[in-house]
């Protein structure tokens, strides 16, 4: 290579480095609202003996309210967008570490049949009550979507699917991130009010949280029971996003314009985009751990290390929302998602009571 040549790559090459955001900024401050968050359940530890707030939780809020008091620029959002995405699927694998699939072998068939009805009734009456409040077909479908399965993923994976419009997009999701957030922080109250077990309170979790870093926010500070049952059945929820997805694609192109002007091209997704990496590496890891193949001495740290990996990214899921936001969301909207949430909600109790779930 010709000296000419490499001073005319050495510019281009600097320009691609400079084009490309750093993503320290975002996860150093992400790292400084989990440092404060576990700092203050040490208070709480040295003063009370146990946490009433556990770290994830303080580090949502805190995140919450530095969002709400300031908008981080673009050398942070890089940083908090990979904190929240990858830092937290990396999270959810270690997890697999300190699971046995014998758990769901011992639910029996009778839990996973009810979850496959609960994610069926649960898009069937989220659909009526959206279109009942007059939102458009496309809309619709991607409320309750999300509602059912796993929230802004869902909803993600199904709108190019079903050709939806970018601005029903960005409502879906923008209030679905608001709601996902305080149904983590006002679940666990049904253990008092309802007076749940460990295991029951696991199950609830797993059928109504909207995403799977999401129910290790609302479970573990409830026990590791509740941590392992609630994770393997929101990823039985999960694994329903390809089912679901499939069968929406078959009509999709019957769907009317809902708009002036063509409707956008529905098209189809690929394997990855059914089923993510981070989940078919738990069940590797839950595989391995069930058969023996992971000792304790190698679980224990793994499952730590996930545990402050998911503070970091709940520092994250804060710094991405703005409470503002529900403002800016029409009535109508904000109506349709909390009707599907409450629907979701009693239909999942009554699936506790009906099995009998103790």
């Amino acid at each position: 290579m010709s000296a000419k040549a490499s001073a005319k790559e050495a510019p281009a090459g600097a320009a691609r480095d400079k084009e490309t955001p750093s993503l320290l900024p975002g996860i150093l401050l992400c790292l400084a609202i989990t440092l404060l968050a576990v700092a203050v359940q040490k208070v709480e530890e040295h003063a009370a003996g146990h946490p009433y707030v556990e770290a994830l939780v303080i580090a949502i809020l805190a995140g919450i309210a530095v969002r709400t008091a300031w908008t981080p620029s673009e050398r942070f959002r890089s940083g908090i967008a990979f904190s929240a995405k990858q830092v937290l699927e990396v999270a959810v694998t270690l997890l697999g570490a300190s699971v046995s699939l014998g758990a769901i072998v011992a639910s029996g068939p009778a839990l996973l049949t009810g979850i496959v009805a609960t994610v069926a009734l649960a898009i069937a009456a989220s659909y009526a009550i959206c279109r009942t409040l007059g939102l458009p077909a496309r809309m619709a479908i991607l409320v309750a979507c999300g509602n059912a399965i796993c929230g802004n993923s869902a909803i993600a994976a199904i709108a190019p699917v079903i050709g939806a419009d970018s601005r029903d997009v960005a409502a879906s999701i923008a209030f679905t991130a608001v709601l996902g957030v305080l149904l983590v922080l006002g679940l666990p109250l049904f253990i008092p009010l309802m007076g749940l077990s460990e295991h029951q309170y696991g199950v609830l979790a797993g059928l109504t949280v909207y995403a799977v870093p999401q129910v290790l926010a609302a479970t573990v500070p409830v026990g590791l029971l509740s941590t392992q049952v609630g994770t393997l059945v929101k990823l039985v929820r999960v694994v329903m996003l390809g089912p679901v997805v499939v069968a929406i694609s078959l009509f999709a192109a019957w769907l009317p314009p809902e708009r002036a002007g063509p409707a956008p091209r529905p098209r189809r997704l690929g394997f990855t985009k059914l089923v993510p990496w981070f989940i078919l590496g738990f069940l590797a890891l839950a595989a391995l751990r069930s058969l023996g193949l992971i000792p304790d001495a190698a679980a224990r740290p793994a499952t730590q290390f996930a545990g402050f990996l998911t503070v970091v990214s709940m520092a994250a899921l804060g710094l991405g929302v703005d409470v503002r936001v529900l403002a800016r969301v029409g009535g109508r909207v904000t109506l349709a998602v909390t009707g599907s949430l409450l629907v979701l909600l009693a239909v999942s109790l009554s699936l506790l009571w009906a099995l009998g779930i103790a």
